[in-house]
């Protein structure tokens, strides 16, 4: 494969998010849902597929995915893949064994394979994204690993499935999805195969020229104005490049908008000053802001992180759900009655400042009441929690300073300086 096509796949699949009209964006459930949908898009793939995951577990559900790859590939069918270096670390070997024989091209985005690699500042900043393209016409976005619902890598198995969410889509927007798995693929194949690549290329220094100068004159291509068609929707990529804060700015623009409801569910929350002001300005104004947070805890750090936020955002008004019959793991939200997200990106400084995510957000009636009417259903069985007085005591200070320190330790360390 060429050098200087994946450079152009690294850097051209990553443009300014567009609003795209003439999209049918369908929500699903859980793995349930979702993998009998993808498997089905794989099965019925005639050119190619590309698929980025955060983790590709070696349980059921992913011997299932991986299957339907291997025969896609088997067939003639391009397949690539790319899977993150850490979280895919413990299930490498079998991921591996069950796609490479077959023609699957893998990627490893950052592994870990050597004991060095964990030195190094960027491991950090992982691939977190969810996505999945088919032929260029259907495309999978959302916050559900390749890992059964009732599977869980540290807690077990359970009986009740994680709450999780994804969409489908077709239209537009599945080549954008394209583009941005193609690019977080290639990404990792430059990081991979650079060297070699160079090698192959040594005393032809007219390519290595051509590369080296196509990369300095790339400038992303200008788009065509929005499409006014329904369902109009937009690919938000949070990268380390050109995109740092596009989900985060999104998120905060719609709650600005907003006028009757702010409904979010996120399992990781700890939202800098500017998000968290958004909260509170919204609920004064007489919004009604509801947020849907972990009530059965996988991360104990996580949970008091933003724990030490609900004194803070109750006293204006925030009303804070703990969701107890499951681990949640969605990475939703709704706003009023025409804007909604469904992704990868969690609200907290991993998400928001390191990782490389993926959300879709829609601008639909119709796709909005179907997420409310999940979250509605989430929210009843859900326990509130009871408003209390802003924590004055070392106690609350304590707590409050201890997870500020913890998070800026962490971004000091990934490279980020300035306040969050």
């Amino acid at each position: 494969m060429a050098l200087l096509d994946v450079a152009r796949w690294a850097l051209a699949g990553m443009p300014p998010a567009q609003w795209r009209g003439g999209n049918q964006v369908t929500l699903l459930t859980g793995g349930d849902e979702l993998f009998p949908a993808l498997c089905d898009a794989i099965d019925a793939a005639r050119t190619e597929v590309w698929l980025a995951t955060y983790i590709f577990l070696d349980d059921p559900a992913g011997e299932r995915v991986a299957g339907a790859l291997a025969r896609a590939a088997r067939r003639g069918v391009a397949v690539y893949v790319v899977v993150d270096g850490f979280g895919t670390k413990g299930s490498m070997e079998s991921v591996r064994e069950w796609l490479v024989p077959a023609g699957v091209k893998l990627e490893v985005f950052r592994p870990l394979d050597r004991w060095w690699t964990w030195l190094q500042p960027g491991q950090l900043r992982r691939l977190h994204k969810k996505l999945c393209a088919v032929d260029g016409r259907l495309g999978f976005v959302g916050g559900i690993n390749i890992i059964d619902d009732r599977h869980d890598m540290n807690h077990g198995w359970t009986e009740t499935p994680r709450l999780d969410y994804a969409v489908s889509l077709e239209g537009p927007l599945a080549a954008d999805v394209q583009a941005a798995t193609r690019a977080v693929w290639a990404r990792a194949h430059l990081g991979q195969s650079w060297r070699d690549e160079l090698g192959t290329l040594k005393g032809q220094r007219g390519a290595v020229k051509d590369t080296v100068q196509w990369l300095r004159q790339w400038r992303p291509r200008r788009r065509a104005p929005v499409d006014p068609q329904p369902m109009k929707a937009a690919l938000l990529v949070r990268d380390n490049v050109r995109q740092r804060r596009a989900i985060e700015r999104s998120y905060v623009e719609a709650i600005d908008r907003a006028k009757q409801r702010v409904d979010i569910a996120v399992p990781y929350f700890y939202p800098g000053r500017l998000f968290r002001r958004a909260l509170r300005k919204a609920a004064s104004r007489g919004v009604q802001v509801r947020l849907l947070l972990q009530g059965k805890v996988d991360y104990r750090i996580a949970a008091m992180a933003a724990r030490a936020l609900y004194d803070e955002l109750h006293g204006r008004g925030v009303r804070i759900y703990e969701y107890t019959p499951a681990f949640l793991h969605a990475k939703v939200a709704v706003v009023d009655d025409d804007w909604a997200t469904v992704g990868s990106s969690n609200i907290d400084p991993l998400s928001l400042l390191l990782n490389l995510e993926a959300n879709v957000m829609v601008r639909d009636a119709g796709f909005a009441a179907s997420l409310t009417r999940a979250l509605d259903l989430a929210f009843a069985v859900s326990a509130e929690v009871q408003g209390r007085p802003v924590q004055a005591g070392w106690r609350g200070l304590l707590q409050r300073g201890l997870v500020a320190w913890a998070a800026n330790l962490y971004l000091r360390l990934a490279g980020i300086t300035g306040r969050y």
